[in-house]
């Protein structure tokens, strides 16, 4: 991925040597190399490959609390946005870090743009596949773009009034 926008130690950077290959559709062969799979083949290729080798790919549709067996295993979730009108992710992300605790990189993928960036970092992703029309050298300024939160968030669970 190109416009790869990633945080490391809460600092965000452009990361120009991304291992990963996103695989959209399955075909008979895959490429070499650490891959993101849909769910449905993550779930296929887990019987004959180890588990950690591969990172799984959810669609808007797919259920989070189905990965919970193989949470310590998976070494990165990508989260699908079709279209940056569909939040579903967001919700998503925010249940992937709550509720099942996961700790390890959780990218966005699609309808990625600036504009949406800093609210996907407080929801909990860490990692950002900008969309590729769009410069990542600009998107860069949508993760620093806000200083102060009001809303709790996975970043900050308390409310503004409570940090004071």
């Amino acid at each position: 991925m190109n416009n790869l926008l990633q945080l490391r130690e809460g600092v965000a950077l452009k990361v120009d040597d991304d291992p990963w290959t996103l695989i959209r559709e399955v075909d008979s062969e895959l490429p070499a190399g650490p891959l993101i799979l849909p769910l449905a083949q993550w779930r296929m290729r887990r019987i004959d490959h180890h588990p950690s080798r591969d990172a799984v790919w959810l669609g808007p549709d797919d259920e989070v609390d189905s990965l919970k067996p193989w949470l310590k295993l998976i070494p990165m979730i990508a989260l699908e946005f079709p279209s940056f009108r569909d939040g579903r992710a967001y919700s998503q992300a925010y249940l992937l870090r709550t509720r099942l605790g996961w700790t390890g990189e959780l990218r966005a993928i699609g309808d990625v743009l600036r504009d949406q960036l800093s609210h996907m970092r407080q929801c909990g992703f860490d990692a950002f596949a900008v969309r590729d029309d769009k410069c990542a050298e600009d998107a860069l300024k949508g993760l620093v773009g806000m200083s102060v939160h009001y809303g709790r968030s996975v970043i900050e669970p308390r409310p503004l009034f409570r940090r004071r």
